[in-house]
């Protein structure tokens, strides 16, 4: 579902040289993930039960911490795939 309210507009970094004019150009377009395809999540269980375990013992109810995998679009280009199959606690500093 296409939801122009919560998008926000992303920049680039500034930096000494420019590889292109930063002008806008054209008309303003949206880029969702959902506005073309249908997303799919899928998770091991394992880092599911890993991820639980960790904020289990965390002493905070707040916590930062990664989960890492993989996007694909399916082989009918219908949807987009999600894996999430690594959990990174991070740094506490």
């Amino acid at each position: 579902r296409f939801v122009p309210e919560r998008m926000v507009p992303f920049s680039f970094p500034l930096s000494k040289r420019a590889l292109w004019d930063p002008v806008p150009m054209g008309d303003v377009i949206g880029s969702h993930i959902a506005y073309y395809r249908n997303p799919k999540l899928s998770m091991m269980e394992k880092t599911l039960r890993l991820a639980y375990r960790h904020a289990k013992q965390h002493e905070k109810k707040l916590f930062s911490c990664f989960l890492l995998g993989t996007l694909a679009v399916d082989k009918d280009e219908e949807s987009v795939t999600l894996t999430i199959d690594r959990f990174d606690p991070g740094r506490e500093v």
